[in-house]
């Protein structure tokens, strides 16, 4: 005997067949990576959080930090990180003009769009690498104790932060850099910083109009300032020089920050630069109308899905690291 079986409100919801909700496989499968990555994200800025929690007292504030803009001297605290996350952001908006494009088969006017998009992602990877490098190169300069503290220098006169090539004496004094053509490449002795140690302290000493502030936040949210003679104790804790930024050390304070930067921020411009890749790949699809022999864009939907996600990841990144 035959049966029948129904299912109420039949395409309101999956009733088993191979599109569920609607949505092709490919579609599917875009959306399982993005939950996935997003899952993986959370973790990492959790961590990130916790750790700026703990630490809150040492940890490096963001105006202080992120204030250069390419071809310009001076103090721009996030004007070039907040250019980097607009131009990243109308990337977004293009993509989605690519998509609706796409969906009326308009192929010009897609490839037009994706390329405006592919420009915009390239723009904010540049960006991203510059800053890396201005962040590890760093600008000012300063001292690590024995308890792995940073003392950084400050012009009394001004109340501006002040770089260690500005008064450091020149000793004249021996140092060996460690090279492969003189057998100790295989040491673990670090890079000759611009200054020794010895030159940093004689100039300081030389110099009564520079004060040294420590990476311990204050009540009113800024670094503590020492006086002169608070300073002059604090430099026998000084062991090394440290300029710039790494994995190891870091000018602007907890070194935990520089940690977290390198790992959270290269990590979305691996993003980033995947996604300029992919994008690039489905431009050129368009222009050979492959997606035009198909009947539809699809892949420009499913790859602006990906972009989507990873404007979506920055805005916060950039809200933990360079707003809060």
């Amino acid at each position: 005997m035959d049966t029948a079986v129904t299912t109420e409100n039949e395409g309101s919801v999956w009733g088993g067949g191979n599109r569920p909700l609607g949505a092709s496989y490919g579609k599917l499968m875009m959306w399982f990576f993005i939950v996935s990555d997003a899952l993986t994200f959370s973790g990492f800025l959790a961590a990130y959080g916790f750790s700026r929690f703990k630490f809150i007292e040492t940890w490096p504030i963001a105006d202080e930090v992120f204030t250069h803009v390419p071809f310009f001297h001076g103090n721009y605290p996030m004007i070039y990180v907040a250019f980097m996350t607009f131009i990243l952001i109308m990337s977004s908006v293009t993509m989605v003009l690519a998509v609706d494009a796409g969906h009326k088969m308009k192929q010009n006017a897609v490839i037009w769009y994706m390329f405006l998009t592919i420009i915009g992602g390239a723009i904010f990877v540049g960006s991203q690498a510059w800053e890396w490098a201005t962040f590890i190169k760093g600008d000012f300069g300063a001292l690590e104790t024995k308890g792995g503290r940073i003392l950084q220098f400050v012009n009394a006169e001004t109340g501006e932060r002040a770089a260690i090539d500005e008064f450091a004496l020149n000793l004249n004094e021996a140092r060996i850099a460690d090279a492969r053509d003189k057998g100790v490449w295989f040491t673990d002795n670090e890079t000759l910083t611009t200054f020794s140690l010895n030159e940093v302290i004689e100039g300081f000493k030389a110099n009564p109009n520079i004060l040294i502030r420590t990476e311990t936040i204050n009540e009113n949210g800024h670094k503590t300032l020492l006086t002169r003679e608070q300073s002059l104790g604090r430099l026998k804790d000084a062991v090394r020089v440290v300029e710039g930024a790494n994995l190891i050390r870091n000018e602007y304070g907890s070194r935990l920050f520089a940690d977290f930067f390198f790992f959270i921020t290269g990590f979305h411009g691996f993003h980033v630069f995947s996604g300029v890749v992919i994008n690039a790949i489905i431009f050129f699809n368009v222009i050979l109308g492959t997606y035009e022999k198909r009947g539809h864009y699809e892949m420009v939907e499913k790859v602006g899905l990906y972009w989507h996600f990873v404007d979506l990841v920055w805005v916060f990144v950039f809200t933990f690291f360079y707003l809060v």
